[in-house]
């Protein structure tokens, strides 16, 4: 849909709401990770690895990262959303509010449960922003919009890019571990499983008698 399209269909008060309580937890179960010291989302390898030489806060450069991504969307002819927007912005916001008030733990078990916590809250979060339909994430539309113009599968451009983002974030200081595994191979599961509309998606009226004329 387009951005008019967007705001037109229907249910706008309560998919505004799921698009940025989604959005904050996204940005909260970064910094779990974070603070969970066991391996960190891919993007966020990358993310921490530039905050460690800049004096900027990790939030803003996740900010200032999802610009420049959006920044790539033009010669792609991707067209952003409001979700876009928040996307690029929020995210990061929720994730500095996330590390001020959140320490790492001495205990190998709260390590583990911030970084299990933080993997399934992640999945269950971009199944709530992905389901208010307004538009990916700055990432994800360079991936889709890469995969649209490219003769390569997106599952081979997302890996790619992530791989790449990983390595410059691991050598400029960024945390590579098994937390980073295994969001890798659990967060399409995740946000799969909660995005059946009886959990979190919220199809608009006339996307629903599109849906039904065209059945």
């Amino acid at each position: 849909m387009t951005p008019r399209q967007q705001l037109r269909a229907g249910r706008l008060p309560r998919r505004l709401i799921q698009l940025f309580v989604g959005l904050s937890i996204f940005g909260f179960s970064m910094a779990m990770l974070i603070r969970g010291g066991l391996g960190m989302i891919p993007w966020d390898v990358f993310h921490f690895g530039v905050a460690s030489h800049v004096p900027l806060s990790f939030g803003m450069i996740a900010i200032l990262v999802a610009l420049a991504v959006l920044l790539l969307w033009i010669p792609l002819r991707e067209m952003p959303g409001l979700g876009t927007i928040a996307n690029a912005i929020w995210v990061g916001v929720a994730a500095d509010f996330g590390l001020a008030v959140l320490t790492t733990p001495d205990s190998l078990v709260l390590k583990i449960a911030l970084m299990v916590g933080g993997i399934v809250l992640n999945g269950f979060s971009t199944a709530l922003y992905i389901g208010a339909q307004f538009g990916p994430g700055p990432r994800d539309g360079l991936m889709t919009g890469l995969a649209r113009r490219l003769p390569i599968s997106l599952r081979l451009i997302r890996t790619g890019i992530e791989v790449i983002v990983v390595i410059i974030g691991w050598v400029l200081g960024g945390v590579v571990g098994l937390g980073t595994v295994l969001f890798a191979l659990t967060i399409g599961p995740l946000t799969q499983f909660f995005l059946p509309p009886w959990i979190v998606r919220v199809d608009p009226p006339p996307a629903r008698e599109a849906v039904r004329s065209a059945q």
